[in-house]
């Protein structure tokens, strides 16, 4: 018992005993309900995480009820839900298991970091405990103990980038939502109007769920609506002129549908024209 007791106490095994000792009251409070549940990166930070269950902040972004979440431009209510660490391109957030950090860079990515540096320490504790005893226990040579401490790192390495290989496809994350994926979508439009400057606009996305969102029209658009409208209704006491049968572009007010052509992301609303064709 005494030749364990100065194994796990010498060069280089306490390098990992202390280390392991941490890890061990970690998961022993994880177990007794004292920290919930944990939300770590997969590249050594720990941070907002796991996506499913929270919600996307943004500061001129989008918000709403278990959709798009943040200030701005969205209002939703549904799904889509995730936890924002930073912006992406098109006015949303984007976070959960990154793929950079210094355990993605030594090919450890890709499951929580709580997870990868428990395995890590467990490990290599394991390893340089037998390369300590094989060595005639205690602490080493100084030759023998440099020799046990780097068997010991390759092999706690090797061993979790082998055990975490399942893990991944348990913790894999859906790509995050993104106010370009309406591009392409029908909406209704919500407001009395659309012009170059008001309007929304409810859309719905692939998962069921709704959001509102603010849209706009080019004011090329808007003047040729005019000018159309105009056309049609013709001279006072005059016949009305424009297209066959008094056709007139359609102008886009309450219950109207829209189609959603871009996105500014920049201003976060979109560009919307009018749509009388099938549902795409």
């Amino acid at each position: 018992m005494r030749e364990f007791v100065d194994t796990v106490l010498g060069f280089p095994t306490a390098l990992f005993s202390f280390s392991l000792v941490v890890v061990a009251a970690y998961w022993a409070l994880v177990l007794l309900g004292g920290l919930g549940h944990f939300h770590a990166g997969t590249d050594g930070h720990t941070g907002a995480g796991a996506g499913g269950g929270g919600h996307f902040h943004g500061d001129g972004g989008f918000h709403g009820h278990g959709a798009f979440h943040g200030h701005g431009a969205v209002h939703g209510h549904g799904g889509m839900d995730g936890h924002g660490g930073g912006h992406d391109t098109s006015g949303g957030h984007e976070d959960g298991h990154g793929s950079g950090g210094p355990l993605a860079a030594i090919g450890l990515g890709g499951v929580p970091a709580t997870i990868t540096l428990s395995l890590l320490i467990a490990l290599a504790w394991f390893a340089s405990l037998a390369g300590s005893v094989l060595a005639g226990g205690g602490t080493p040579a100084a030759p023998l103990a440099a020799a046990v401490l780097a068997v010991a790192l390759a092999a706690a390495w090797l061993g979790t980038r082998l055990a975490i290989v399942p893990l991944r496809r348990v913790f894999r994350e859906e790509p995050a939502a993104s106010l370009r994926d309406f591009v392409g979508r029908t909406c209704v439009i919500r407001t009395g109007r659309v012009g170059v400057d008001f309007g929304q606009a409810e859309v719905t996305a692939d998962d069921g769920s709704s959001a509102i969102v603010q849209v706009r029209r080019h004011a090329l658009d808007v003047a040729a609506e005019g000018a159309g409208t105009g056309a049609a209704e013709g001279p006072p006491g005059g016949a009305a002129s424009g297209p066959p049968g008094g056709a007139v572009r359609p102008v886009l007010g309450a219950g109207s549908i829209a189609l959603i052509f871009d996105f500014d992301p920049e201003g976060q609303f979109f560009w919307v024209m009018p749509y009388d064709g099938p549902t795409p």
